[in-house]
């Protein structure tokens, strides 16, 4: 199995964003909401319209854990999501393909993939590299690893840190800087 990466560095996050915005409004969602709630695919995939329109919270039962999330949408998110469900009806799914289906992970990754690989992106990316983004740069931020961990529902601090790839960013850290 192929571990994915986070997207560590912000200039292509907007590289991304730009991408997308240029392209395609779903997928511009889709990749902000990832990106800024930290779910899994398959949580944001299985979303409603009445799930995000006109709310200030997404509530959720978690797919993998069963476990009920709730969490405020943030500022960069709500305008979006606004403008995104503003023609659409409270019980249709929030991603649908061109086909009016509801969008899949695969569906999900493929798009993510291109919009990489068009900006030259290296990393090795899927579905989680939005989750994973979103914890590494939460982490960066806040340094607090403990809420994270309460966010992702890991069972402790060092599964957080390598599930966000800061474990790995330590250990390359500590060889670049080691000199004998």
């Amino acid at each position: 199995m192929t571990t994915v990466e986070p997207i560590r560095n912000i200039e292509n996050i907007r590289k991304i964003e730009a991408y997308f915005a240029k392209n395609n409004t779903r997928d511009l969602v889709l990749f902000v909401m990832g990106i800024n709630c930290g779910l899994r695919i398959s949580d944001i995939v299985a979303l409603n319209v009445g799930d995000v329109k006109d709310k200030s919270y997404i509530q959720i039962i978690e797919k993998k854990t069963g476990k009920f999330k709730k969490f405020p949408i943030n500022s960069k998110l709500k305008p979006m999501l606004n403008e995104f469900t503003r023609e659409k009806h409270a019980n249709e799914p929030l991603f649908t393909t061109i086909f009016k289906n509801r969008m899949n992970r695969f569906a999900a990754y493929y798009i993510l993939k291109t919009a990489c690989n068009t900006i030259g992106l290296e990393e090795k990316v899927g579905t989680h590299t939005m989750r994973k983004t979103f914890g590494y740069h939460h982490y960066k931020k806040f340094k607090d690893v403990a809420i994270l961990q309460k966010i992702f529902n890991h069972s402790s601090p060092s599964i957080t840190l390598k599930y966000i790839g800061i474990e790995q960013d330590q250990i390359d850290e500590s060889y670049a800087n080691f000199i004998l």
